[in-house]
């Protein structure tokens, strides 16, 4: 095993991923298809793990592997011009506003379901009521 190449195992733990995590994007294609070990295992590559922490960025700012897939590529075309990969935040940016209006919807569901309940018996709950009749809601929030 070369010194700059790393197992699986210590991989994960670089990359705060999971072994199955890793294994999952090689599967996938996000991830290259590592060298072997004379034992068999997995060995990575600097490169690798740079890719992976690129990988994981992403997950954690929204964005869906086929959003990173597009977007690794692009990283792997570096003369050109990153319009493309703007296009791909805007679309982002744009499907999270829409879940920001959806998740203020049910938070003002909520808190108005909230705000009628009186604390008396559960017979006459605000929100087991609405919970069992949706026209009593003032927002749609069906998915």
């Amino acid at each position: 095993m070369n010194m700059a190449e790393k197992t699986i195992g210590r991989v994960a733990k670089a990359t705060g991923c999971k072994v199955q995590t890793i294994r999952y994007y090689e599967q996938i294609g996000l991830l290259p298809e590592p060298r072997r070990s004379e034992g068999n295992q997995r060995l990575y590559t600097e490169d690798t793990v740079k890719r992976l922490t690129f990988i994981r960025h992403a997950r954690d700012l929204g964005f869906p592997l086929q959003a990173i897939r597009n977007l690794l590529k692009l990283s792997d075309s570096p003369d050109k011009p990153c319009y493309e990969a703007d296009e791909i935040v805007i679309s982002q940016l744009a499907d999270i506003n829409k879940r920001i209006r959806e998740l203020t919807d049910l938070k003002t569901e909520m808190e108005r379901m909230l705000d009628h309940c009186k604390g008396g018996p559960m017979s006459d709950c605000r929100v087991i009521e609405v919970l069992y009749d949706h026209s009593l809601c003032e927002t749609q929030h069906t998915e």
